[in-house]
């Protein structure tokens, strides 16, 4: 996919666990984790903007965007395996 969700490199930066992220934003840390890992297939923008509350930044620290032909070889890696058809709504 070319978007690329770096939700986890902020909660690094921001010293703060997924946990602790779910219950600010009030989403579940199931949702936290398929957003981490890149296997939803949207979000909500109230989720986004909560989100980006809690961690004090901005929707472009979290969302990147890189063209398939800039992928690394490492995410070609996951193409074998079924992508949920999941967004966070909680």
């Amino acid at each position: 996919m070319a978007i690329i969700v770096n939700l986890d490199v902020m909660l690094a930066h921001r010293k703060m666990k997924a946990k602790t992220l779910a219950e600010q934003v009030g989403i579940t840390e199931q949702n936290i984790s398929l957003l981490k890992s890149g296997k939803v297939k949207g979000v909500r923008f109230d989720t986004l903007e909560k989100i980006c509350a809690a961690l004090d930044c901005q929707p472009g620290d979290l969302l990147e965007y890189r063209s398939e032909a800039h992928q690394s070889p490492a995410n070609d890696l996951t193409d074998g395996y079924a992508e949920k058809d999941q967004s966070v709504t909680d």
